[in-house]
């Protein structure tokens, strides 16, 4: 691959990932909207009007650019650096040397990590990896960036337990069970009946 194929590749996985973040704040502000004090199609009016705010603002930006084409070039700009750092690959062995850890033992610390709970937070994570004696110096978004690299999904809005905020973190119903131990379980569980 050549060095510009890989600036390519890299905007746009970037681009990818920057659309699903914005995406899903988005979807995530409109539903706040919904009252849960009434009922009915009044409950989803705040929904709605969060929805229009959103068309709305998307048209005065389109007006905008069309009177200005000019701003055309600072919001490209912007896109593209934002879609350049959303896209930076993980590395591909740490500074340690150890080899780059695969899907499943991440899979394998994140349930470590997350106990009895459905869910667990980036930082309680990044504090169980550091107790660990891994992940030194990683920050949040560093951890965030080394998940999405294995295509596990990192929810932006997760309550675990113990939290009074929700904020972002794995859910355990995301995180695919492997085939071998399934496939383990189905003689063992023949077996027993």
């Amino acid at each position: 691959m050549t060095r510009l194929a890989r600036i390519a590749d890299r905007v746009a996985t970037g681009s990818q990932i920057v659309t699903r973040r914005v995406a899903a704040r988005a979807a995530a502000w409109c539903a706040r909207g919904r009252r849960d004090d009434l009922t009915g199609w009044r409950a989803a009016l705040g929904i709605v009007a969060r929805c229009v705010l959103l068309l709305f603002g998307a048209y005065l930006l389109a007006r905008i650019v069309r009177a200005l084409p000019a701003l055309m070039w600072v919001l490209s700009t912007g896109w593209t650096i934002a879609a350049w750092r959303a896209g930076q690959p993980a590395p591909e062995a740490p500074a340690d040397g150890s080899p780059p850890p695969d899907r499943e033992a991440v899979r394998a610390l994140l349930l470590e990590a997350m106990g009895d709970a459905d869910a667990v937070h980036l930082r309680t994570v990044l504090a169980h990896l550091q107790e660990k004696g891994h992940g030194k110096g990683w920050t949040v978004a560093d951890l965030r960036a080394r998940l999405e690299a294995l295509h596990i999904p990192v929810q932006p809005k997760v309550k675990a337990p113990g939290s009074k905020s929700p904020t972002r973190g794995v859910r355990r119903a995301d995180l695919a069970p492997s085939p071998a131990p399934a496939e383990e379980a189905s003689p063992a569980s023949s077996t027993a009946a």
